[in-house]
This record gives C-alpha cells, sequence and structure tokens, in this order.
C-alpha cells in the first residue's frame, strides 16, 4: 500500500459536474485539504484566486482542457479524470496539455496511489508518466482498446512514456 502521508495537508481542487464523484473523491483524500468545483466558471475562479498542490479535472461538462491551461500556468500539478472522454485522442490531447495524468473513473478507487506516484515522481524530478505506464498503459489501455490503438503518427508519445 502507499504511503498517503505524502498527501497529508495538500491543497487539491476537484473539479466534476457530478456531486456523487465529488463526495466520493473528497472522503477518498481525507488527509488533504479538498476544495469542490462543480461548473468551468466555479473552478476558473478558484484556481485564479487560491494556490493548490494538485487539481483533479473532469474533462467532459467542466471543459476541462480550459482548466487544465489555468492550471499549468499557475504551476499547478493536474490530472485528467475522465468516463465519457476516455479515448486515445484525449489521452494525447492531455500529455500535450500538459496533464500529470490520465484516470479512467474506472480506476478513481486508487487515486491516492495515483497522486502519490505523481508526488514521487516529482520529487525526483521525473515525468509521472512512468509510474502511469507501470500501472495503466498495459494493464487497462491495451485491454480496453486492443493492442493496435496506437497510431503511427503518434508515436512519438508512445515511445515517450515507453522508454522510461
Amino acid at each position: 500500500m502507499s504511503d498517503t502521508s505524502l498527501l497529508n495537508d495538500k491543497k487539491v481542487l476537484i473539479v466534476d459536474d457530478e456531486p456523487d464523484i465529488l463526495e466520493v473523491l473528497e472522503e477518498m483524500l481525507d488527509m488533504c485539504k479538498v476544495t469542490k468545483a462543480s461548473t468551468f466558471d466555479e473552478a476558473k475562479e478558484l484556481l485564479e484566486k487560491n494556490d493548490f498542490d494538485l487539481a483533479i479535472l473532469d474533462i467532459m461538462g467542466v471543459d476541462g482542457y480550459k482548466l487544465l491551461h489555468i492550471a499549468k500556468h499557475k504551476n499547478i500539478t493536474a490530472v485528467m479524470l475522465t468516463a465519457n472522454a476516455l479515448s486515445p485522442d484525449n489521452l494525447i490531447k492531455s500529455i500535450e496539455g500538459g496533464a500529470a495524468s490520465y484516470l479512467p473513473k474506472e480506476e478513481m478507487i486508487n487515486i491516492t496511489t495515483f497522486l502519490i506516484d505523481i508526488l514521487k515522481s516529482q520529487d525526483k524530478g521525473k515525468s509521472s508518466w512512468e509510474f502511469w505506464h507501470n500501472r495503466l498503459f498495459s494493464p487497462y489501455f491495451k485491454k480496453k482498446w486492443g493492442n493496435d490503438w496506437m497510431k503511427d503518427q503518434d508515436r512519438k508519445y508512445w515511445e515517450k512514456i515507453q522508454d522510461r
């Protein structure tokens, strides 16, 4: 099991238009100082006026990519959490946008592990995508999308992730 003490008192913004997702994540991250937002405007205001260590952003419903841009501009580590936008194209868009990770909501139960992986990567000055690759690339995405889901024109992303 991961050492959740790395998450103690971290300021985390959670943005999702589904109240039950916000509640579950808040419970799972009870060691953190959690702020929740359910709309783009609410999240934008919170990002602009506050400092956060981490932001967990839904893609659909709250314009997560615009929020990712704001978070990156403020040097806030962002994680994309999605169900409806779960696709290779959205994975690439998350990587290009500067997200630290891209997680299916099905894997939300492991959110503390993923966040700890990100924090450990940052402490070591490494990319968080190495941990992502080990935990999700082969076991989850290859199973979900099949072995041929990686397009040749996107090869640079897959090589970058696999070379870690």
